[in-house]
């Protein structure tokens, strides 16, 4: 479906194996419940690579960008819970971004989801409208579901915190990130069969910097589901 609210964080990492057991439960039982009640947050969702890396893939949609240096949310990130601190230290590859909703298309939800991380050298008007007419190509391929496009912002979300600390490296962000919906991954996969997605961005205005990876949807869950529940 076409994303609620106008802003998203957007994030990807990989997980120790050791952890890897701990990281699935704690995501679905604390940490997504817990960032989901949080004012101003909508809707959480994970996802696992079926190509691609790193290995786990998830984002939240939000009313707007402010919500993502609330205080609410801020003083969340500052106290990790004894499981959070457990889980995070063993995350890598992490990267996190907060993002701008530039267009979003679609109706329903899909199975499964390709992401793309690209910067360009266009200006930010002129690369939009490229890849919104491309979306509007995507959207006529079987089994697309929705087309979104993301603008990140490398300064919002930089202040340290306790939770970021405890993760091997400072995250890295991503200047754009298109996301393609679909019913199954194999869908996704078809949109190669008529040349690299990769030369249609560059046509777009996308620079060679390019990161593209397909990833199945494992759990959604919503702010009205949170709330509705711990009533």
């Amino acid at each position: 479906m076409a994303l609620s609210g106008s802003a998203v964080l957007a994030i990807w990492n990989g997980i120790k194996p050791e952890a890897e057991d701990a990281f699935v439960s704690w995501h679905i039982q604390e940490h997504i419940p817990e960032r989901v009640g949080l004012p101003g947050f909508i809707r959480g969702r994970r996802y696992v690579a079926v190509s691609g890396n790193p290995k786990y893939f998830n984002f939240y949609e939000t009313e707007d960008a402010a919500v993502l240096s609330s205080d609410a949310y801020v003083a969340r990130l500052n106290a990790p819970s004894a499981w959070t601190r457990s889980v995070v230290s063993n995350f890598t590859d992490t990267s996190r971004t907060v993002c701008t909703v530039a267009f979003s298309h679609g109706l329903g939800d899909g199975a499964a989801i390709m992401t793309l991380q690209m910067s360009t050298s266009l200006e930010k008007a002129d690369f939009a409208r490229n890849l919104g007419e491309l979306a509007s190509r995507l959207m006529q391929a079987p089994g697309i579901v929705g087309v979104h496009l993301l603008e990140g912002d490398a300064s919002a979300g930089g202040t340290p915190t306790a939770e970021k600390d405890l993760r091997d490296r400072p995250d890295e962000t991503a200047a754009w990130i298109l996301l393609i919906e679909g019913t199954d991954a194999e869908r996704l996969a078809a949109l190669e069969s008529d040349g690299p997605l990769s030369d249609a961005l560059s046509i777009a205005g996308a620079n060679a910097d390019l990161r593209q990876g397909i990833y199945s949807l494992q759990y959604s869950l919503a702010h009205s589901q949170v709330t509705t529940t711990s009533k």
